[in-house]
């Protein structure tokens, strides 16, 4: 049950996120114009929202975040299926699976 701490840190990643530029990064990956499949992590934006991402993933896996409270809030498994393309192609790149696993394990968790 997520408290009022929570609720703070939410707050405060979401203005984070306002700071970062989060809201430009998400019109882009949902632009028609934008191909998953041929997204890289080469883009900004596509980096941004990974970072994002894997930052809210590792705040809920180690408990500073609640994680229902994050999943109420925002589409996660539709963010990763916009990006995650871009980030197992870093991964494979790189040879180091353990790239944006934070993100990724938080939004299955939305399926």
């Amino acid at each position: 049950m997520p408290n009022q701490a929570d609720g703070a840190l939410l707050v405060q990643v979401a203005q984070w996120g306002s700071t970062m530029g989060i809201e430009e990064a998400q019109q882009a990956i949902w632009s028609d114009d934008f191909d998953p499949e041929t997204a890289t992590t080469d883009d900004v934006l596509v980096s941004r929202v990974l970072n994002w991402g894997e930052t809210i993933g590792t705040l809920t896996k180690n408990g500073l975040l609640d994680t229902d409270l994050v999943l109420d809030w925002l589409w996660m498994s539709g963010l990763w299926s916009r990006v995650g393309p871009a980030a197992r192609k870093l991964r494979e790149e790189h040879g180091v699976p353990e790239l944006y696993e934070n993100f990724e394990a938080l939004a299955t968790r939305q399926v």
